[in-house]
């Protein structure tokens, strides 16, 4: 399957790369950090992500807003915005598709493929709110990054939750969290 995972500036990127790690095992995966995902990355973790430890991952330049998946004809069938910052998710609502990330998510809205906006703040202010309730109204599945205590108690075992929970929603069979009984 040919999944699409956009990384933009919000809190919890460490999310972002247990993504990453689950998405590639059996899909081909392309992946775009936005500029800000990069400076909170460095901030939040203290790292400068490497991509070439990531082996068959396609990584893209959110800048070049001529690269394939800007286009419907490539057939991303699945795209992930995680974390999605409210920033990206206003510019999404309001179809505005000036970096790489937006125009894909504009190409998934247009094609009707799934799209998944984990959307990461808190708390939600009464337009974002409204944004996420029209874009759930066309389709696009709202999952914000929320633990459950059955999850477990651990920081690692609550990642792990939300994480699962996001490869539920892409249709990735995983065993990464502990499921209710």
């Amino acid at each position: 399957m040919k999944i699409l995972l956009c990384i933009t500036g919000a809190s919890l990127l460490n999310l972002a790369i247990k993504l990453i790690d689950e998405i590639s095992k059996e899909n081909e995966l392309y992946v775009i950090f936005s500029k800000n995902a990069k400076l909170v990355l460095k901030a939040e973790n203290k790292l400068v992500f490497n991509q070439a430890k990531f082996k068959n991952i396609t990584f893209l330049d959110d800048e070049n807003i001529a690269a394939c998946v800007a286009s419907g004809s490539f057939g991303i069938e699945k795209t992930i915005v995680a974390p999605c910052s409210i920033n990206t998710l206003a510019k999404i609502s309001n179809s505005i598709a000036d970096t790489l990330i937006t125009r894909a998510c504009a190409v998934a809205l247009k094609e009707q493929k799934k799209l998944i906006l984990g959307v990461r703040e808190m708390p939600f202010s009464a337009i974002s709110l409204r944004q996420m309730s029209e874009l759930a109204s066309l389709g696009v599945a709202i999952a914000p990054p929320v633990m459950a205590s059955y999850a477990g108690q651990s920081l690692e075992e609550i990642e792990n939750f939300i994480v699962g929970k996001w490869l539920d929603l892409l249709g990735i069979e995983n065993k990464i969290y502990k499921r209710w009984k």
